[in-house]
């Protein structure tokens, strides 16, 4: 294989691999300690929703107005994130935990379900983080070093948000490892699939569409289940420090980035 090949999809798996930092991370604090657990879920929500509205919808307002003009392009991207809006809550209706009404779910079983669909979103997220890594690689390996770097960086507070939940739900630490590890695993996914179409198959068009549609199941996730779940485990105050916390570091991450 191509040495630039290999240097691009190690690079996509190392990046990717940073969510298993962010798992262990999940554990440095006790189980039982509930503060600990909303101002976490706070903080995973303000990475979330940070990160959807001040990277991805840009990117993709960028791209797809590249294509069809600034005007079409915003509209588009927003109809598309609207679109990601309902996508998340269709997946969330039909879910097998929720056959049942939410007030008969043990906190336990709402939590472990919470971690599984945060694991299944940042999975789509980064599957077009490992395609961008690859392709940024193929052309120039400094700019490829610089998008894995950012990645990486972006990765280790969304392993703690599909792990910290997960733990909580199940007291499985390898459990939470797993689920967060695999959720950081669709980047180098997507780095394969950019090798097997190599570019030629791929567009700005599919890239503006794969992160306003992304943008709009996190923001969902983030509101509909992070916050309201944090709520449960501790005071509004925490939590809203965790969500400004976890914006601070996004924000310090894609400046340095």
């Amino acid at each position: 294989m191509n040495p630039s090949v290999l240097n691009a999809l190690l690079l996509s798996f190392l990046a990717g691999a940073a969510t298993c930092i962010g798992g262990l991370l999940a554990f440095v604090v006790k189980k039982d300690n509930f503060a600990v657990l909303a101002l976490g879920l706070g903080f995973s929500a303000g990475v979330m929703i940070y990160v959807s509205f001040m990277e991805m919808m840009p990117a993709a307002k960028d791209a797809l107005g590249a294509l069809y003009g600034a005007n079409a392009g915003a509209w588009l991207s927003t109809g598309v994130f609207f679109g990601g809006v309902l996508t998340a809550w269709l997946i969330d209706r039909f879910m097998p935990s929720h056959h049942v009404h939410a007030d008969a779910l043990e906190k336990k079983n709402k939590l472990k379900h919470l971690g599984i669909f945060t694991a299944l979103a940042l999975a789509v997220h980064n599957f077009p983080e490992g395609l961008a890594t690859f392709m940024a690689s193929m052309e120039n390996v400094t700019l490829g070093v610089s998008i894995a770097a950012a990645v990486a960086v972006h990765n280790i507070p969304e392993g703690i948000a599909v792990a910290l939940p997960v733990y909580h739900a199940t007291s499985s630490k390898s459990k939470a490892f797993w689920y967060s590890a695999l959720s950081g695993m669709a980047e180098p996914v997507g780095a394969l699939l950019g090798f097997a179409l190599f570019r030629s198959l791929l567009s700005d068009a599919a890239f503006g569409v794969m992160f306003s549609l992304v943008a709009g199941i996190m923001v969902y996730i983030s509101l509909d289940e992070l916050l309201p779940t944090a709520h449960e485990y501790g005071d509004g105050h925490r939590v809203i420090w965790g969500v400004i916390g976890g914006m601070m570091v996004m924000a310090l991450s894609l400046l340095i980035f």
